[in-house]
């Protein structure tokens, strides 16, 4: 029987470690006590989005947005809001632009320019009850094309859609699906990348927490399409509440046939297991989350053969990532033509951003690509906090690079990002204001690629703890000119030479502030000058000795 009202209780990330799940106890606790549990149905949702005002919560049919809500602040919503009918205004979302949400019922810019289609279900359905998924249309694409499409039609129709990689490469998705299939082998196999490391970056996190079900269902599609029968999430352990919802979904899947044998009284069968990473962010590269999967110490090998011809126990191996699973049910219902129909020439569809840093809306978005910088930064992200003037964004995680604020008219696709030497990466964005020093945010980048190296390779291990030693005396103030043009060239070695993703864009924040904002480079060395003022120069206690001094005495 249909409730008088619904209390959706954001459970993303953000809001549980403000204490939502106190808050949602509190409510059933509250409601017992006025008995109005068959009145009022409370929903955990995923990420809703505006992280920064967590905790947050939506009462429908009112359309009544709650944030910052405190356990003490549940009695009074009960008794004002929904025992009298008087939304508490104190706990309402009261900027101008927040009110129009109630009283003309106009989006917010936050979510205006929004188009959510992976991210569609998170916030408005319960992640653990496999029928409200269902009820939105969930596992209507995999019934489709197990009974009116054949595996190769299915490829056809991602190649068609344009979908690329969301976990950074943006390789097309169709392509390496066709290459998967038609690689000979007895038995394949499919991956869902899930090892999520980027600091600051949880897109994957929160489709996982949020609409646990979509992916499993684009996962059983691609083992339909490249015929397998087995996949893997590959997950890491600082995700505790997207395992357990990932856990509870695959169980409820199986129990209505959608997993397991003879899946919708066909002849295919296809089953998920989980494995758990120890969280080292090189096991985001496919070929060493592949060596994790097998028990073995998580190392890239020389590509190729690539995974899609020799991946899990040497068996072809399709590797996607969470983003890029949940993308495929949408394609599939909506049709190639639809999905192509978003997004810039070359880059289609939406992608899910983290948008954090200096600006005043953070949290979680997704927008059409070719969306400009500057859209994501001053409409969608509310500007800079406190009128500082907005100096640049480094996209991409640890390994993208920075962008200017002269170029924030640029459409964010991947070959835009790709020329102005930074990458997609998984979707992290982290704003800067003109109190960032990029001498020391390159260095703080460079230190955890230094960190999260493997050390297998040399231009990785040995190549990055150069990089990041000259980056050091630069921010102490014992730089050198010279130090300028040995960063450029050994920070494109690097990236030439190095075995796998990790050491081949790790220098891009070096080089791309090098690029960008070389005259801070010079202003350290020669003025001992740092213009956002956070580097702490120190006396020069003893004249520096070049690496290739010191090999010269070690020969």
């Amino acid at each position: 029987m249909p409730k008088r009202l619904d209390i959706l209780v954001c459970s993303g990330a953000a809001c549980i470690s403000n204490d939502s799940t106190t808050i949602k106890n509190r409510l059933q606790a509250v409601l017992k006590e006025h008995n109005l549990e068959d009145e009022v149905a409370i929903v955990e949702t995923g990420c809703m989005g505006p992280c920064e005002l967590g905790p947050v919560m939506l009462v429908y049919p009112d359309g009544v947005f709650y944030i910052r809500v405190k356990e003490s602040d549940v009695e009074e919503i009960v008794k004002e809001h929904i025992i009298r009918g008087r939304p508490v205004k104190r706990l309402q979302w009261t900027t101008p632009e927040a009110r129009r949400i109630v009283e003309e019922k106009k989006q917010i810019p936050f979510f205006e320019k929004q188009l959510k289609i992976v991210l569609s279900n998170c916030g408005k359905i319960d992640p653990e009850n496999i029928e409200e998924y269902i009820a939105v249309g969930g596992y209507e694409a995999l019934a489709k094309v197990l009974t009116e499409m054949t595996p190769e039609q299915v490829i056809e129709e991602m190649i068609n859609s344009g979908l690329r990689g969301r976990g950074g490469a943006g390789f097309p998705t169709g392509l390496k699906w066709k290459v998967t299939r038609e690689s000979p082998g007895d038995e394949k196999f499919v991956v869902c990348n899930g090892d999520e490391g980027d600091p600051g970056a949880f897109m994957d996190r929160a489709i996982l927490e949020g609409d646990p079900h979509s992916v499993i269902e684009g996962m059983a599609i691609a083992a339909y399409a490249i015929g397998a029968k087995q996949g893997y999430v590959y997950v890491r352990a600082e995700y505790p509440l997207a395992i357990k919802r990932l856990e509870k979904a695959i169980q409820q899947a199986r129990k209505y046939g959608l997993l397991g044998n003879n899946i919708f009284e066909t002849s295919f069968s296809f089953d998920i297991e989980i494995r758990i990473g120890a969280g080292a962010f090189v096991c985001g590269e496919e070929t060493a989350l592949i060596a994790s999967i097998e028990g073995k110490r998580g190392q890239p090998r020389p590509k190729p053969p690539f995974p899609a011809q020799k991946g899990l126990w040497g068996k072809p191996t399709l590797i996607n990532n969470v983003e890029t699973f949940a993308n495929v049910r949408h394609i599939i219902l909506n049709g190639s033509k639809w999905f192509a129909s978003i997004g810039t020439e070359t880059s289609k569809g939406t992608k899910v951003f983290a948008l954090s840093g200096k600006v005043n809306n953070t949290g979680l978005v997704e927008v059409p690509m070719g969306i400009t910088i500057k859209e994501l930064v001053f409409d969608i992200g509310g500007g800079i906090p406190d009128n500082k003037k907005f100096k640049a964004v480094q996209i991409g995680g640890p390994s993208g690079g920075c962008v200017p604020a002269d170029y924030a008219d640029t459409p964010i696709d991947y070959e835009s990002l790709r020329k102005l030497g930074t990458i997609m990466g998984s979707g992290g964005v982290i704003v800067l204001d003109e109190d960032t020093c990029m001498v020391n945010l390159a260095k703080f980048f460079l230190d955890f690629t230094v960190e999260e190296s493997c050390g297998q390779c040399v231009p990785c291990r040995i190549g990055l703890k150069h990089l990041y030693d000259i980056l050091d005396r630069i921010t102490k103030g014992r730089g050198k000119m010279e130090d300028i043009e040995t960063l450029e060239k050994l920070g494109e070695e690097i990236k030439r030479t190095s075995l796998c993703g990790l050491g081949q864009s790790a220098p891009n924040p070096v080089l791309s502030t090098l690029r960008y904002f070389r005259e801070e480079y010079i202003e350290h060395i020669k003025d001992k000058k740092c213009r956002a003022g956070v580097c702490q120069f120190e006396e020069a206690k003893e004249e520096e000795v070049s690496l290739e001094e010191k090999l010269k005495g070690i020969v």
